[in-house]
């Protein structure tokens, strides 16, 4: 399954300077392992998620490389320490070479 899912983040409108934020994200995706057989006895191959990156301003802070165990739907959470105002730009990467991107804006006071 190639993502065609519009992901959902969840990043604060504003913080102060120095203030540690939560990030929250999910995507919607059914992470086949590839070790699961069909009706028909045939292996159903192997299709997940398997990169995750998180950037701000460009920069590449966050970066996540995810297995077969990792479950479908998944959810990431992490913090990250807000210094200056500017945009999240969040990447999905799956076997199928198929890629989802979402974007936040964050303004520090």
């Amino acid at each position: 399954m190639a993502i065609k899912s519009t992901p959902r983040v969840r990043v604060p409108a504003q913080a102060k300077s120095g203030e540690i934020v939560e990030i929250k994200t999910l995507i919607s995706h059914e992470m086949e392992s590839g070790q699961r057989k069909d009706a028909s006895g045939k292996s159903v191959p192997r299709d997940i998620i398997n990169t995750f990156q998180a950037s701000f301003n460009g920069k590449p802070f966050f970066t996540a490389e995810w297995f077969p165990s990792i479950s479908a739907n998944p959810f990431q959470s992490f913090f990250y320490k807000a210094k200056e105002s500017g945009a999240f730009t969040f990447s999905w990467k799956d076997d199928q070479g198929g890629e989802q991107t979402a974007t936040a804006k964050l303004t520090v006071a």
